[in-house]
């Protein structure tokens, strides 16, 4: 059932019924923003206090800006709920994540509102200057650009680039910086350290209360409004030079710090620069969480909540009780990581602001001064990996499969070229289920093994995951790809003793007469039910868990081309260039000529859902695998 909406909030289907509203109304539509968002949530889930901390914003942003005309680019979609909610997305907002239904993140095929497509960080900045670049160069310079960024997004490089660009071309371009002190974990780095300073500062904020009554006063001076911006800036820059230096190299115009929550504040400001020229950087301080005593408090476990709870009382529903379930494989991966540690002190672990995610935060809790977070920035995070492996380090780098597509030049350039042994940790490997297209794991095994001096392997299970963790710990002379699934795995007794693995060697798992299957990774154990399931019937077919992509184990793939009449592959991954594709060519190369088919994910990026449909839709379910068995018996 879906949240009902109240009140005002129940009369707003576009921004254009928001803006036809007094601006003292504001604080009311805000609060009933908020109400929607968190009875929402409690419901359905998804990703929560981000939002709650930009509703006052968001609703300032609606209110002052001519939408979708002027166009506004959110960075890090999941701040963007109450966008969703003001653009005409209100009544279907709670099928949010689940298939078919509103996207998790902002998508320019779902809306005229949502100007750019984001789901990865700090890509804002770069997307509004060239939509402002664009207006410019049609004639248009009426037209308002602003760009979203916080959640953590400003440390990653990217944004520099773009901030760096946008003051050199003196675009029309509104970036407004939402500190919270948090990306899903807290905030890390000198930035973050310098933005702390700029609101703690109190010579700062002694003067912004006198800057920013003058220019509350912008918009009854008319033509005179830049001179006083002007003159207000000087005086920044005279009294504050050591804050505000940052932004100002730019060449952006600095204001701020000011309370991002106050909304009726953020109207008067935002209406007033829109009538500065040229780039501008407006810093708001937002509460993560806001207006939810238990988000507030613990942003951390409230950035997405996993289950029900109760609206008022922030109390979580707890589940009924279950059989002990296996770990997650995120926490095979760091409990497994703490004892590599603990054994080599060679062993350090990385990784681009997930410690919590991808559970690199049991390493930093037992030895802080072996595990760095190094903020969202996953091409430094792959080159201090780099740097910290020519000095004989063993460096765990952990980043999700989607996000080392950001970061493909440095393992190709500052790792593979140098043979370099960091061990790459790809967690999300595979369909990650209701965040969508911008984090399914579809590419990594593909992109991966194409690269010279590359391990590529996938374990089945989390026994697999710590074998191949501890032997990738051995290797001195090439680096690693291990990527492994979203979720929970398959083996309650997961904790055995790591053994060192022969690389380039698969297993035999079952023998069969005439058709055999080639599994890669955690859907192995989809097969394992096929085999099972035919078993039952009399009916043998042959299982090889491959484990290893690149490279191949050659010897047995020969003896069962030898063997079996017919193929199977099963990946989850993308097809093209994938693990099947790799059996192609080797098939080729032997002249190996039976049918071969592959199941995998298809040329497509697909869309949010549960992870089980999606292998169901994409074809390699284990029911999917059946069929395609059975189509291949007849």
């Amino acid at each position: 059932m879906p949240a009902e909406a109240k009140g005002l909030l129940k009369e707003i289907g576009l921004p254009e019924d928001l803006r036809k509203l007094g601006a003292d109304q504001m604080g009311q539509v805000s609060q009933e923003l908020r109400d929607f968002i968190i009875n929402n949530a409690a419901l359905h889930g998804g990703h929560f206090a981000a939002s709650l901390g930009v509703v006052e914003l968001t609703v300032a942003l609606h209110y002052v800006f001519n939408t979708p005309d002027d166009q506004i680019v959110w960075d890090v979609g999941h701040q963007a709920y109450g966008h969703k909610i003001l653009t005409g997305r209100r009544d279907e907002f709670h099928t949010n994540r689940a298939k078919g239904g509103v996207a998790p993140f902002p998508k320019r095929a779902e809306s005229e509102y949502d100007t750019f497509g984001v789901g990865h960080s700090s890509t804002s900045i770069s997307a509004a200057l060239g939509m402002a670049i664009a207006s410019r160069a049609s004639g248009n310079r009426d037209r308002q650009h602003i760009a979203v960024i916080g959640d953590g997004s400003m440390t990653g490089g990217m944004a520099f680039e773009a901030l760096n660009n946008a003051g050199f071309l003196e675009s029309n371009i509104i970036v407004i910086l939402n500190d919270n002190n948090m990306s899903i974990d807290p905030n890390v780095g000198a930035l973050n350290e310098y933005l702390v300073d700029v609101i703690a500062s109190g010579p700062y904020n002694k003067l912004r209360d006198e800057i920013w009554t003058g220019l509350g006063k912008l918009s009854k001076f008319g033509k005179g409004a830049r001179d006083i911006a002007s003159r207000v800036e000087k005086s920044v820059k005279g009294a504050i030079s050591k804050q505000s230096n940052l932004f100002e190299s730019f060449k952006f115009r600095y204001f701020g710090p000011i309370d991002g929550n106050d909304v009726n504040h953020l109207i008067n400001i935002l209406e007033d620069l829109k009538k500065i020229d040229g780039p501008k950087l407006l810093h708001i301080s937002t509460k993560k969480g806001k207006g939810f005593s238990s988000a507030e408090q613990d942003p951390l476990t409230w950035h997405a909540p996993s289950g029900k709870f109760d609206p008022d009382s922030g109390v979580m529903e707890k589940p009924a009780p279950t059989l002990k379930k296996p770990p997650k494989y995120q926490d095979v991966f760091g409990h497994t990581l703490v004892e590599l540690a603990r054994a080599n002190d060679k062993i350090m672990g990385v990784t681009p602001a997930m410690p919590s995610g991808c559970s690199m935060k049991f390493l930093m809790d037992e030895m802080p001064n072996r595990a760095f977070d190094v903020g969202i920035a996953e091409q430094h995070a792959v080159t201090f990996s780099a740097g910290l492996a020519t000095q004989g380090v063993i460096p765990f780098c952990n980043i999700y499969s989607t996000f080392m597509q950001r970061a493909y030049d440095q393992v190709v350039h500052d790792v593979a070229i140098q043979k370099l042994p960091v061990v790459f940790c790809l967690d999300r490997g595979g369909i990650a289920g209701a965040d969508g297209a911008t984090h399914q794991g579809a590419f990594d095994i593909a992109y991966m093994r194409h690269i010279p001096n590359m391990v590529v392997s996938a374990p089945m299970d989390e026994p697999e995951l710590r074998h191949l963790m501890y032997t990738a710990s051995q290797s001195v002379d090439s680096p690693w790809s291990i990527r492994y699934p979203r979720g929970a795995g398959v083996t309650l007794d997961w904790r055995v003793p790591m053994q060192n693995i022969e690389v380039g060697t698969a297993r035999e798992l079952s023998q069969g007469d005439e058709l055999c299957v080639i599994t890669i990774g955690t859907v192995g154990n989809y097969a394992q039910q096929v085999v099972k399931t035919l078993k039952a019937e009399d009916i043998a077919i042959g299982h090889i868990d491959l484990r290893f992509v690149k490279p191949l184990d050659e010897k047995l793939l020969a003896l069962s081309m030898n063997k079996y009449k017919k193929f199977i592959t099963v990946e989850d991954g993308c097809i093209m260039g994938g693990m099947g594709s790799a059996i192609l060519e080797f098939m080729s190369e032997h002249r190996f000529t039976q049918p071969l088919v592959r199941l995998g994910i298809p040329d497509e990026f697909i869309e949010h859902g549960g992870q089980e449909e999606l292998h169901h839709d994409c074809g390699y379910s284990p029911e999917k695998i059946l069929e395609a068995v059975r189509q291949q018996l007849l």
